[in-house]
């Protein structure tokens, strides 16, 4: 019992790592959101955790939370990879 619960503690870790790959062009405008926001409140940019964005549409809204809570069929693009190309 208890080796069967730590297996499952593993699997489950080892599924959080797995990195998420987004589509180009999504990543593109998430990337235009979050630096539209930065030019327009450039003291703000410490809080922001990433971009929630609707890959039908492209539309998003940035997320402060540490668990963000997404609509069906949204994508979240971590602020990770939003400022990547930036510096």
């Amino acid at each position: 019992m208890v080796y069967a619960s730590a297996q499952t503690e593993t699997l489950s870790r080892q599924q959080l790592e797995i990195p998420v790959l987004l589509d180009p062009s999504v990543l593109r405008a998430a990337r235009t959101i979050y630096r539209s926001y930065c030019a327009h409140r450039p003291n703000m940019t410490d809080r922001v955790k990433g971009v929630a964005i609707d890959p039908a549409t492209f539309r998003g809204q940035l997320v402060c939370n540490n668990k963000p809570i997404l609509l069906p069929g949204e994508r979240f693009v971590p602020i990770d990879l939003l400022e990547s190309e930036l510096y």
